[in-house]
């Protein structure tokens, strides 16, 4: 045992070679595969008949409704493609209320009665499926015994090629619903909210003399993981079946240098992100960034905006190919919120705006005091997020955020918005004066050396503490965790600050058409609102305590957890909100709660089980092999006349750990044992207050053990060897 423990660091390092690839580049790489994999604009235009093209393209851009009679067509062009990419199946691909995606494939084989074998994918085919629904999270929409559920093609998503050597299928992105026709998914929800956002908004920019066509949501999310070489994850219990360490002693060395933070990237890291990038060109997603995050093993990727339904997609598709071409360079892509303790946890930022085909609504302008329609929308937003800070906790909580949020990492679980120097004193002016004037001008950052170019100085700085920042055209939702769709999320925003662009509309409307100027009106509007949620605005350091007990005098939501947190999804004004703008029935919401609830039961269920059985059948007879070597040894020191003092010692702090570990398990046991009742929001009471204090206290024994026990004796990789191996 101890030759094989001492050979893991190295046989990790050993499981990826540098290959040898010319640097001979191909200037036309990246415009020639990007979308490769896609059946988008560029294929239709060269498959598809002119006037069946036009009509997709009205169905994609501007929202008109899908003309039935096209499915044929489009049918046979997409079939025809997928073969010719070796498709030999397809799939209504679809995000079902597990936070993942899914998917049933089907053969483009058809047999005939006389025995032939053709290829055939009819309209019908592609319009609908029906996957077996039964078995997916439901929340109470159908009963387990109704196995009925369908899939909807979405044509403003395009079908795309999955697979490798072995396989190769054609997806074809779907919305999933019951068959009384509720939402069973993640997408319809979304198209429905931007469908909200759209017309509200429309009607708002009317009052400015414009008609500028369809509105759209648009989000880019950076995508925070870690990279674990596999020898390791596949020696972690808890790793395997829960994502995070459930045990693990604080090394001597962990991101304390802040070395890691934009460093050079590893050669096999780079070659493994770099591969990624590839496939997500190849289909369609337009990948930007790339670079060392604070911790060691922790990495992100971003692409650049785009519509939120396609992005959306697009976001699954980025974990998907993480998790995929991450084996195929001997590592695992964690995804976890939280898989070390003591070191930073991992986000998903979705920078999030909205406008039309040729103008960012939340784009300031070069005169942000000005800017009517920036000013009008900035504040719309402000105001949604004031009104429902209750809605943007709800929709980031989760079992594996709980540990992310308010950890000095990522922003508390106190809402807020960051504006920066310049916007906060336009709207402190609009307040005191109801108008605003420039004051706060940009310039040139000159850096003190002649060969170093002046730099333009933007309005306000970045604050990476703030879990809502405004960064210059767009805000930046930062809570949102590492793991987790960005559907909901984007819904929440799209419907909240629909809300607030229709309340504003319809008190401008009769004001303007009884003659007054929209200029004048909407001064006097902003002027009156801006006190009431003034209180949301906070550009300082949100994770400084101070912070913590001004939010709580200004009245700020802190909720200490997502089981304080999920409840707010279906309060009262929250059903009315959604159920006004179409997004969620009653019901459909009331589903969303009850499948996020007992997705956090399950979660820590399965974590204190994972570490009662760590504990019990691998640490303590760790231990207790430990503890046999130093009586043994002090029998042999004893017999032999030397001093046993040491050995004393040793022995007695073992016995006494596995006394506290004995301890600590039969309560965790316990606990474990008691599910918290029959109801599901009982159950995540008794998780939160009794089965995590139990399963931390077992921690805190066995994080101790560690640092006594020998390395040869200690079942499985510690962090030290985790975190730094590449």
């Amino acid at each position: 045992m101890s030759t094989q423990r001492r050979f893991d660091s190295v046989s990790a390092a050993k499981t990826w070679s540098r290959r040898q690839e010319s640097r001979s580049g191909d200037r036309d790489l990246l415009p020639r595969v990007f979308g490769e994999d896609t059946f988008g604009l560029r294929e239709m235009r060269a498959r598809l008949p002119d006037n069946v093209y036009k009509q997709l393209v009205r169905t994609i851009e501007h929202g008109e409704e899908l003309d039935p009679g096209i499915a044929d067509t489009v049918a046979a062009a997409m079939k025809d493609w997928a073969l010719s990419r070796g498709a030999t199946h397809y799939t209504h691909w679809f995000q079902p209320l597990t936070g993942a995606t899914a998917e049933k494939h089907d053969s483009f084989l058809k047999v005939g009665r006389d025995g032939r074998a053709i290829t055939d994918f009819g309209g019908d085919e592609l319009v609908q499926g029906e996957p077996d629904a039964s078995s997916f999270p439901s929340g109470g929409l159908r009963a387990t015994f109704e196995a009925r559920g369908y899939t909807a093609w979405d044509p403003t998503s395009p079908a795309f090629i999955m697979g490798g050597e072995s396989a190769t299928y054609l997806c074809i992105p779907t919305a999933f619903s019951s068959w009384a026709g509720e939402s069973l998914d993640a997408k319809i929800p979304l198209l429905r909210s931007i469908d909200a956002l759209d017309r509200v908004t429309r009607r708002a920019l009317k009052l400015f003399g414009i008609d500028a066509g369809r509105v759209t949501a648009n989000l880019g999310p950076e995508q925070e993981f870690f990279l674990l070489d596999r020898e390791f994850y596949y020696r972690r219990p808890d790793l395997m079946t829960s994502g995070r360490t459930l045990f693990g002693a604080k090394p001597p060395r962990g991101q304390e240098l802040d070395d890691h933070y934009f460093g050079q990237i590893h050669e096999r890291v780079l070659a493994c992100v770099q591969s990624v990038e590839m496939d997500l060109y190849r289909l369609g997603v337009p990948m930007k960034t790339r670079h060392n995050e604070v911790a060691p093993g922790q990495y992100e990727m971003a692409p650049v905006y785009e519509n939120a339904n396609v992005a959306s997609d697009h976001q699954q598709l980025m974990m998907r190919i993480l998790e995929r071409n991450a084996r195929q360079y001997g590592f695992v892509c964690l995804l976890h919120e939280k898989p070390f303790r003591g070191i930073n946890g991992s986000g998903k930022h979705v920078n999030w705006s909205f406008g039309t085909s040729d103008r960012n609504l939340m784009d300031p302008g070069d005169t942000p005091h000005d800017n009517l329609i920036f000013l009008f929308f900035c504040t719309a937003v402000m105001s949604a997020v004031e009104k429902h800070q209750d809605l943007l906790l709800a929709c980031v909580s989760s079992a594996g955020n709980d540990h992310r949020l308010g950890a000095n990492e990522a922003p508390p679980s106190i809402i807020s918005i960051f504006l920066g120097s310049q916007l906060e004193d336009i709207f402190n002016q609009l307040e005191e004066s109801g108008r605003a004037q420039e004051r706060e001008h940009e310039g040139l950052l000159g850096l003190g050396v002649n060969v170093l170019p002046d730099l333009p100085r933007h309005s306000g700085d970045r604050n990476r503490t703030s879990p809502f920042a405004f960064t210059g055209n767009k805000f930046e939702f930062r809570a949102v965790g590492s793991s987790a769709s960005i559907s909901l999320p984007a819904t929440v925003l799209n419907t909240i600050v629909a809300e607030a662009i229709d309340d504003w509309t319809e008190l401008l409307e009769p004001i303007v058409e009884a003659g007054t100027s929209i200029e004048d009106a909407l001064w006097t509007l902003l002027s009156n609102e801006i006190p009431s949620f003034k209180r949301i605005i906070f550009n300082g350091d949100n994770y400084a305590p101070e912070w913590v007990e001004e939010a709580a005098r200004r009245g700020l939501l802190n909720t200490g957890s997502a089981v304080d947190a999920l409840p707010a999804l279906a309060a009262h004004k929250n059903e009315v909100l959604f159920d006004k703008f179409g997004v969620f029935s009653p019901r459909e919401l009331d589903a969303r709660l009850e499948v996020l609830t007992e997705q956090y039961f399950i979660k820590i269920n399965i974590e204190g089980e994972t570490a009662a059985h760590m504990a019990r059948c691998m640490i303590l007879p760790a231990a207790v092999t430990y503890l046999n070597q130093l009586t043994s040894a002090r029998a042999g020191a004893a017999d032999a006349g030397a001093s046993t003092a040491g050995l004393d010692s040793n022995a007695a702090r073992v016995a006494g750990l596995i006394d506290e570990l004995t301890a600590a398990l039969d309560e965790l046991d316990a606990q474990n044992e008691e599910l918290g009742g029959d109801e599901v929001s009982s159950k995540v009471i008794h998780m939160r207050d009794n089965v995590i204090p139990a399963t931390n206290a077992v921690r805190d024994v066995a994080d101790r053990m560690e640092k006594v026990i020998p390395d040869d004796l200690w079942p499985f990789p510690t962090y030290r060897d985790m975190l730094f191996v590449k």
